[in-house]
Parts: C-alpha cells; structure tokens; sequence
C-alpha cells in the first residue's frame, strides 16, 4: 500500500498557509511519503502573489513538484498570470482533487 497525499493550501491566513508549503516541501524532499500533491485554493491564491515568504516557497516547491492553483479563483481575482509567473500551474480543480481522492490520496487541508 502506498501513502499518497494530497495537500490542500485554502487559508487566507499567512502562518497556516507556510505550514502547509513546509508540510509539502519537507514530505516531498524528504521522501516521508511516496507521493505528494499540492492544490492552492481559495484564499491562499492570493498570499501566493501577496506574500514575499510564501512565494518565495511555492518556488522552492515547484523545483520538487508542480503545484496547482484553482483557475476559477485566480481568474475572479484577476491574478492567474502572476500565479503562473511563479511557476505554478493554474487549472479548474474540482474534478483534480476528486480524482485524487478517488486514486487513494489522503486530503491535508491547511
């Protein structure tokens, strides 16, 4: 049996949100789990282009894996171009995390 994670960066909220990136960092470069994914949604789509140590981060995280932001939520606040800039991919993601959910991840939400 795998162990298969999937970290979900939702708060709007800076210090919830560095402990989720860090989550996912240490777990990927570590190697604590086999597989990790990661999803920026909702507010945290925000921090990402707000927040200096945020970003600087999901950079570090996107030279591990590609993280994912939600295209809906970025596209509303009219800030997708500076999501991507950061190297990090945008898409709709409802149905990506189900499918996740449906491959076995275990959903982390931060």
């Amino acid at each position: 049996m795998s162990s298969k994670v999937l970290v979900i960066i939702a708060t709007g909220e800076e210090e919830k949100a560095l402990t989720g990136v860090m989550y996912a960092f240490k777990t990927m470069s570590e190697g604590w789990l086999d597989e990790v994914q990661v999803m920026f949604f909702g507010p945290s789509e925000r921090l990402l282009v707000e927040n200096e140590e945020i970003a600087k981060m999901a950079k570090e995280l996107c030279a591990v894996q590609q993280p994912i932001a939600c295209k809906f939520i970025s596209d509303r606040d009219g800030i997708s171009d500076k999501i991507e800039g950061l190297g990090v991919k945008v898409e709709y993601v409802g149905t990506i995390i189900a499918d996740f959910i449906k491959q076995g991840y275990v959903p982390m939400v931060f």
